[in-house]
């Protein structure tokens, strides 16, 4: 039995209408090329959370909150002024990280088509969070383990995702 293409073919027996399929796919392919911009913002929006809590984390270890022990290798409970200045560059260094996040989720279309002009950036930072989680794992700072490690993961996620879309 023809199609309203005029076509047929059999499959296991059956006839199948070619027409159907297609138009079952080409949804199934909207559905995925709509849905993947919106998962790319997702990681964009938990990167750009995370990395707000961590500059005004740094912000307050500057400003010499008692709460050295989650960062910096946990050794000071104050940091001591040179690490301070770290604390506050860091501040400047998260915000570069959010806009190279920002220019690789607008090189992402509205079909989440890959746009060659997409930065290499991205690549960049989702190693360094990587490396990032090695090196909180290994602190000596249990409690830098436990918070740190799981936001450069998170991080690191969010980052990846948006590199592969």
């Amino acid at each position: 039995m023809p199609n309203s293409a005029g076509r047929s073919t059999r499959v296991g027996g059956r006839l199948r209408d070619l027409c159907g399929s297609h138009q079952r796919v080409v949804i199934l392919a909207r559905r995925v090329a709509v849905s993947l911009p919106g998962v790319v913002e997702a990681a964009a929006v938990v990167a750009f959370v995370l990395l707000g809590a961590l500059a005004v984390f740094q912000i307050a270890l500057a400003a010499g909150a008692p709460l050295g022990h989650l960062a910096w290798g946990g050794k000071y409970r104050v940091l001591p002024r040179g690490l301070r200045i770290a604390s506050a560059v860091s501040v400047l260094v998260y915000a570069l990280f959010a806009w190279i996040i920002a220019g690789a989720v607008a090189s992402v279309d509205q079909f989440g088509d890959y746009v060659p002009e997409k930065p290499p950036g991205i690549w960049v930072l989702t190693g360094y969070f990587g490396l990032g989680v090695v090196v909180n794992l290994v602190s000596r700072s249990r409690p830098e383990r436990l918070v740190m490690t799981p936001v450069a993961a998170v991080l690191c996620a969010c980052c990846l995702v948006i590199a592969l879309a």
